[in-house]
């Protein structure tokens, strides 16, 4: 690998099932020495598990989040800017729709598989766990990557196993089990059932003599909610939430508070987003059955996410470099 010392500006964006992200960074020698982050909830899965395609009303939230983020990276001066989709892309039979419209705001979006995904989220948050062996869990609303290994940079070590993509997600698993909220008791038990079976037969499946890791580490919208929640945070504070941990205890709780309200009533706790509201029940299901599924007590919630792969894979090869985790990004330029 190459080390240039050029910083760069870069943005990368991820479109989700749930939520669309830009990040505005710049990097130097592999690494992020500055970013800043714009989320809007924009729910591009909404309906895809049960009709298989996007409806026009969400790929149209999704484009003008899109027209905002590609003016931001234009006046934050980004040379090149990376476009990916996930899970709901994935499985849209009408993705084209999305797709065409951005490539009409000079975007080069790229459909990327689970495995990607797993690998670029590792990717950005083992950097601050370095030459620690972690369990990495990117819980979003249509899939969940999930991938252990470690990355000790010093020692050019980057070595991943037991990638996966598994198909839920907590927009999925609200429009799979509850058919309002709150849901009945039968409901909630079904779909916990469902997401353990999910992520039991994913830990079994594993070789036998497979190394667990001690820790667990978690991304996305659900887990950073949750210790907004868990803590009350108004307004939300991420140097408070990155690196936090949340016990199984917590969780549980917070499943047990929310599970007895409507929408509304989830929408007024302190912490929670408004937008997140509907979905965030199924969410917290989801990464309890994983931690008791695991094995795992406590896990620690990280800000970092496939956005900051991203962004340092980009400047891998905006360096000359080979990328670290065998895939290239296709980048639409700006100016130089």
């Amino acid at each position: 690998m190459t080390h240039c010392d050029k910083r760069y500006k870069v943005a990368a964006i991820d479109l989700g099932t749930v939520s669309s992200r830009l990040v505005l960074a710049q990097v130097e020698g592999g690494a992020i020495v500055g970013s800043s982050k714009h989320t809007e909830i924009t729910d591009l899965g909404e309906g895809v598990d049960a009709t298989g395609r996007f409806c026009e009303a969400s790929v149209e939230r999704v484009l003008a989040a899109c027209r905002m983020f590609v003016d931001e990276a234009r006046a934050f001066g980004a040379v090149c800017i990376c476009t990916t989709c996930t899970s709901a892309a994935r499985d849209a039979s009408n993705a084209a729709l999305l797709l065409d419209g951005l490539r009409e705001l000079g975007l080069e979006p790229q459909v990327i598989p689970g495995e990607v995904e797993a690998r670029l989220t590792f990717f950005g948050v083992a950097h601050d766990f370095a030459g620690e062996r972690i369990i990495v869990a990117d819980s979003g609303g249509g899939s969940t990557e999930l991938a252990t290994g470690v990355y000790a940079p010093e020692r050019g070590v980057f070595a991943l196993e037991g990638t996966c993509s598994l198909d839920i997600g907590c927009r999925r698993v609200t429009e799979r089990f509850f058919s309002a909220l709150p849901p009945s008791t039968d409901e909630l038990a079904a779909a916990a059932g469902w997401a353990n079976e999910q992520f039991a037969g994913y830990f079994e499946s594993l070789p036998v003599d497979f190394e667990r890791a001690e820790r667990l580490v978690a991304v996305g919208g659900t887990v950073t909610t949750l210790v907004a929640l868990v803590h009350e945070l108004e307004p939300y504070d991420s140097s408070f939430v990155h690196l936090r941990e949340l016990s199984l205890e917590q969780v549980s709780a917070a499943i047990e508070r929310m599970s007895a309200l409507d929408v509304a009533g989830i929408a007024a706790l302190p912490g929670v987003q408004p937008k997140r509201a509907g979905v965030i029940l199924a969410g917290t299901v989801v990464i309890r059955e994983l931690m008791r599924a695991g094995g795992y007590d406590t896990l620690t919630v990280s800000e970092n996410s496939l956005l900051a792969g991203m962004a340092a894979t980009i400047n891998e090869v905006l360096d000359g470099a080979t990328p670290t985790i065998a895939w290239t990004p296709g980048l639409s330029a700006f100016q130089e």
